[in-house]
């Protein structure tokens, strides 16, 4: 009887992996053998399942199954996964499979399927998958799901349906040569985490998430980290009234050189750290629409955001942020920011927080409270261009820490101290290093 459930598969073998174990095949229950942090969720077992429904033919061969097989040569060689039966979970099932370089999956069953986590991850030679007549309509997990997937260049999901689908994360984490990826059919109306999601998708250039509609996403941290070469951006539909986790969400995107947030909901919003930090390319952005009021932690949100010229902060609500270290560190294009609104009675944490603003001219700080910042080392470390700095309403009280706080500031000829209160000081280590511009008489104390 002939089997119309089945994947075709081709595998390279080279010479160093001859008569050596190569994995051909997996499962959960395999996979938590290898890596013992791994929940021992019944939910996600499927090894009897594999075992008892999948033959497996090399080179038009049955082998008694096995998850790994010696090849005596090298070369590429075919491989047949025949299922008697149609699988439920799939979740691992050819995760690692380390010289996999083809995979059709035109021909197998998956009505059933319920989850797909880390299906693929792994599969570093992996360089076409086929997923054309793929049924997703059940499935509710792809978590990881094509991570580390480093030799695909090009997936074509369009088929897949995923109205059912909560877990996005790390789906196409590290998949370093992906230049396209066709998500137009996804409905993630259902999704609640979309972490780390594209992180390390280096080559992918755009994408198109339009469609997209997260109403129920709560997670985007990471969601497009280390996207180095991605220009563009839609994210016009997003609903991310829920959104709790914004931090890293855009890091190290160094080739985006414009974003529109102009829809964001940021409401519910607790961290914003690395938001954007390391967005090389970026010029303006416009946050004007940020509710920031439950925001805790902006640590490094524009750090080293080095072309960065204009940037409105005007409706930011940071009475409840605690840690603004580094938070404009290295943005050295930036000559002027408005910081009047903010409310920084919570901060703990203030060092770095303009270290390396190069070309910062003008900075209003007269409505910072320090009651509570501990920290000041490197706080406007670097600021070359910085002429006047007025800090006669800070309150020092409980900072331990000024080391390096003005070192570099090469052009500050006045600065007013008269509030400090410097009893609880232990580090001064270079507070004024440099500041070559600066005398005694210019210092009010």
């Amino acid at each position: 009887m002939k089997n119309d459930n089945f994947i075709i598969a081709e595998i390279n073998i080279k010479e160093n992996e001859i008569n050596k174990d190569i994995r051909i095949i997996n499962s959960f229950e395999e996979v938590k053998r290898e890596n013992k942090y791994l929940k021992d969720d019944y939910k996600c077992k499927n090894e009897k399942e594999i075992k008892e429904k999948c033959k497996i033919k090399i080179n038009n061969k049955e082998i008694p199954f096995s998850y790994y097989y010696k090849f005596n040569k090298k070369g590429i060689y075919k491989i047949e996964y025949l299922f008697i039966g149609i699988l439920t979970k799939v979740d691992y099932m050819f995760y690692k499979c380390n010289s996999l370089t083809n995979i059709d999956l035109s021909n197998f069953n998956t009505q059933k399927v319920t989850n797909m986590r880390s299906m693929f991850c792994g599969c570093k030679s992996l360089m076409n998958i086929n997923l054309s007549n793929f049924n997703t309509q059940n499935v509710n997990d792809m978590r990881s799901m094509f991570s580390g997937c480093k030799s695909l260049v090009d997936i074509n999901l369009s088929t897949c349906n995923t109205q059912n689908v909560n877990d996005m994360s790390f789906m196409f984490f590290e998949c370093y040569s992906l230049t396209n990826i066709n998500v137009s059919n996804f409905n993630t109306q259902n999704v609640t985490n979309m972490s780390y999601m594209f992180s390390g998708c280096y080559s992918l250039v755009n994408i198109n998430l339009s469609n997209f509609h997260n109403q129920n996403t709560n997670d985007m941290s990471c969601m497009f980290s280390r996207c180095n070469s991605l220009r563009n951006i839609n994210l016009s539909n997003f609903n991310t009234q829920n959104v709790i986790n914004m931090s890293n969400m855009f890091f190290e995107c160094e080739s985006l050189v414009n974003i529109n947030l102009s829809n964001f909901n940021t409401e519910n919003v607790n961290d914003m750290s690395y938001m954007f930090s390391k967005c090389y390319s970026l010029t303006n952005i416009n946050l004007s629409n940020f509710n920031t009021q439950n925001v805790n932690d902006m640590n490094k949100m524009f750090s080293e955001c080095e072309s960065l010229l204009n940037i409105n902060l005007s409706t930011f609500n940071t009475e409840n942020v605690n840690d603004m270290s580094c938070m404009f560190s290295g943005c050295k294009s930036l000559v002027n920011i408005d910081l009047s609104n903010f409310h920084t009675q919570n901060v703990n944490d203030m060092s770095f927080m303009f270290s390396g603003c190069k070309s910062l001219v003008n900075i209003n700080l007269s409505t910072f409270n320090t009651q509570n910042v501990t920290n000041m080392s490197y706080m406007f470390f670097g600021c070359e261009s910085l002429v006047n700095i007025n800090l006669s309403n800070f309150n020092t009280q409980n900072v331990i820490n000024m080391s390096f706080m003005f070192s570099r500031c090469y052009s500050l000829t006045n600065i007013n101290l008269s509030n400090f209160n410097t009893q609880n000081v232990s580090n001064m280590h270079y507070m004024f290093f440099e500041c070559n511009s600066l005398s005694k008489k210019n210092i009010i104390d």
